[in-house]
């Protein structure tokens, strides 16, 4: 482990100068039109990609890219880590996120988020939120933009119970196009508030598309459903490719055991 620990230091060091390094490059885009920062942004994950394999080994293979529809979409992948944050943008012609208004306020970066024109959000507003976030993914997903948005709103740790939020469904009912469902097993090779990237592949599966018009309920049933039972088919692969290669599988640091344990637990 201690060839990891000092892989991963040199892969966080290098990443986190690697995004600087975009930013900047990005800067001219603000008087550019905004496909120019996409592509900037596409440019940026693709290396991101590239320096974690050559430095820690991570290797990335991506599934089903054929089901990936034309146009106005949403996107739901499963979120266990900050790589899917980057990693997914090659993909989609015109991505749209979902982020608090905070993020727009740090300089340089900020600037790129208001450019690109991501949703940004007053997390003060309490229960107005969601209409609020319904209302412009509506307007921007219609304007034919994929609007990339994680249906348990936050990343959650290999084994922890999933909990898909009602937003997403909202969303998907006001939007009124086809949702593409995404697996993945992310988590295991860069787990989420942990220092170390570990080898192996990252296996993201893009999933059959779900076509709108479904209920909030059958939608969210449907959509949680076809998420987890692909992406803890790819855990398992990936576990088996991790005890490989190490003997075993790296544990989880002890703010997320218990939510571990209680899964494994559920299902004896």
């Amino acid at each position: 482990m201690t060839r990891i620990f000092i892989r991963s230091l040199i892969f966080n060091v290098l990443f986190y100068l690697l995004l600087v390094f975009w930013i900047l490059v990005a800067l001219p885009t603000v008087v550019l039109p905004r496909r120019a920062l996409i592509k900037v942004a596409k440019l940026w994950g693709q290396n991101s990609i590239w320096l974690m394999r050559m430095v820690c080994g991570t290797k990335v293979e991506f599934r089903g890219l054929e089901k990936i529809p034309q146009g106005p979409l949403i996107v739901a992948p499963k979120h266990q880590s900050m790589w899917e944050t980057f990693a997914l943008l090659q993909h989609f012609d015109e991505p749209l996120y979902i982020l608090k208004r905070e993020l727009t306020w740090i300089p340089f970066f900020g600037w790129l988020l208001v450019k690109a024109d991501m949703i940004a959000i007053n997390r003060q507003k309490g229960g107005r939120i969601l209409m609020e976030m319904a209302r412009r993914a509506s307007e921007e997903v219609n304007r034919g933009r994929q609007l990339i948005i994680f249906p348990e709103g936050t990343r959650t740790a290999v084994g922890a119970p999933p909990h898909y939020k009602a937003g997403i469904a909202q969303i998907y009912s006001d939007c009124n196009v086809p949702c593409l469902p995404v697996a993945l097993n992310s988590g295991l090779f860069w787990p989420r508030r942990q220092f170390m990237r570990y080898p192996g592949t990252i296996v993201v599966e893009f999933l059959d598309p779900l076509p709108a018009g479904l209920s909030r309920r059958q939608f969210i049933d449907v959509v949680s459903e076809k998420i987890e039972t692909a992406s803890n088919r790819l855990i398992e692969a990936g576990r088996r490719e991790q005890e490989a290669l190490f003997g075993s599988v790296p544990s989880a640091p002890s703010s997320e055991a218990p939510a571990v344990a209680d899964r494994n637990a559920s299902n004896q």
